[in-house]
């Protein structure tokens, strides 16, 4: 051992370097970013599977196992509908006007308190509880039954835990009334913003989706034959053409902002201040959908991945397919057009992206963003004025993902050989849900205005809603228009 001792110093006085290397550094391989970010799921898998193992008295079966998995994913689908938020917040901040960023970034965020309040009181309830009737559901009001089949689910683990179900579902609901905000932009009180999105996410939102996901109305239109269903799988009419309906509503019934027309009825642009946090909040939105889209397969199995990717496609397709079409019909590639294209093929591939192929993925976002680039020039010739393109987006583009599933759907569709069917089945929930909701929301919009007026004063909105409706400036110190 001496003379191994002396060989080794031998040697480290020959190549001049400390036998102790002080400056050694670990190889860090292992702090890869992918690997990091696994770690905290490993976690939350290890935590609810080590639960889920020690409330049983038997051990875990493999029915179990996709039980734990399914909840976990819809979990986190959950989180990823629920960080749409700041998509559609930064997105609608930078698509407006400085003066008043403050609003619109409070509205986008005390929506999802709202509608998370609201969905839990009666909402939900009213969507899937199973005591009710074809036209409204009914029990378990404030998530206060414990047994599943109250709310249309089987018992675990072959359905899913009343919580997670709930908080998937009240992150959609969040969603329908945030696409508001954007349409009612700059010139809508505040307190009306809020009255108006209980209304939606507690009674408007959740009729219509009782009809198509909760066993209502729309889930067996027995007169074009048995079985023969309205079909939406993640909510482009249920989410989307919802929020876009009342959007339209409330849009027409606020009238348009002041200069955004010319004595002569010209549209006048009224330029957003920041198109940085437009493009963010569009990138957001777009990772959103991956939870949005796949998470509403309610499982974690191999359908995820293959929604995931059809939902990619569309989106590609309809900013590529938006950016050509204004680029030829304006005369610029214009970026406000790339980003509603995006949107505009996200929302079209919502209602068919588990069950078309991926060569009608494409072709159903292209189409969707050429019409939300023309659609956004005709809302602006008739005098609606909406400031991020919000109807065009979700109810133009909404209305016709729905149309696509009876035109592109493998097993259904028109074009796939399956007959006209299911196209009319289609037609009939884009009619049925639409007018019940121009119906309500209306009625909505036009108590509020006849009771607290749902609009600032003219003085308020040229010197900005930031000042008059919050009392504070978005960018203090800086200077202003």
């Amino acid at each position: 051992m001496k003379a191994m001792s002396k060989l080794k110093l031998k040697r480290a006085r020959r190549q001049k370097r400390p036998l102790l290397n002080l400056d050694w550094q670990p190889n860090f391989r292992w702090r890869s970013p992918a690997l990091v970010a696994c770690i905290p799921l490993a976690l939350i898998i290890v935590t609810v599977w080590g639960v889920a193992a020690q409330a049983q008295d038997k051990p875990l079966t493999p029915e179990d196992v996709q039980g734990v998995l399914n909840t976990i994913w819809v979990l986190v689908a959950a989180i990823l509908v629920i960080f749409m938020n700041a998509g559609f917040g930064m997105l609608e901040t930078g698509f407006c006007r400085q003066k008043n960023a403050v609003n619109i970034l409070s509205k986008n965020l005390i929506v999802f308190a709202l509608a998370t309040l609201a969905y839990w009181a009666v909402g939900f309830s009213f969507m899937f509880g199973t005591e009710g009737n074809a036209f409204i559901g009914s029990g378990g009001f404030f998530l206060s039954s414990e047994n599943p089949e109250t709310y249309g689910l089987k018992p675990f683990p072959e359905g899913l835990v009343i919580s997670v179900a709930f908080l998937f579902q009240a992150a959609f609901a969040g969603t329908a009334a945030t696409i508001v905000s954007g349409a009612v932009a700059e010139r809508i009180k505040f307190v009306d913003f809020l009255i108006f999105s209980l209304l939606l996410t507690g009674i408007s939102y959740p009729i219509t989706g009782h009809w198509v996901w909760g066993g209502g109305l729309l889930s067996n239109i027995s007169f074009l034959g048995e079985g023969v269903a309205f079909k939406d799988f993640a909510g482009s009419t249920v989410v989307h053409a919802v929020g876009g309906w009342s959007a339209l509503m409330g849009a027409a019934f606020l009238g348009p902002r002041i200069g955004k027309y010319a004595a002569d009825g010209t549209p006048q642009a009224l330029p957003g201040h920041n198109m940085g946090f437009a493009m963010l909040g569009c990138l957001i939105l777009w990772i959103g959908w991956f939870g949005f889209n796949p998470g509403s397969q309610l499982a974690a199995d191999q359908a995820v991945p293959y929604i995931a990717v059809t939902t990619n496609l569309a989106a590609a397709a309809g900013g590529i397919a938006a950016t050509m079409t204004a680029w030829l019909a304006i005369g610029k590639p214009d970026l406000s057009m790339i980003i509603n294209g995006i949107l505009a093929g996200l929302v079209s591939i919502t209602a068919g992206c588990a069950g078309v192929s991926y060569w009608s993925a494409v072709i159903i976002g292209a189409i969707g963003g050429v019409i939300v680039v023309y659609s956004v020039l005709f809302f602006d010739r008739i005098k609606i004025d909406d400031p991020v393109g919000a109807t065009s987006v979700h109810l133009v583009c909404g209305t016709w993902g729905t149309l696509a599933v009876g035109l592109f759907d493998k097993e259904l569709g028109l074009l796939t050989g399956h007959g006209v069917t299911q196209l009319i089945a289609q037609i009939i929930g884009i009619l049925t849900i639409g007018g019940f909701t121009v119906l309500l929301t209306s009625i909505f919009w036009l108590a509020l205005k006849q009771t607290l007026g749902i609009r600032v004063s003219e003085e308020e909105e040229l010197k900005g809603l930031d000042i008059g409706e919050h009392g504070m400036e978005a960018y203090s110190g800086f200077l202003k228009e």
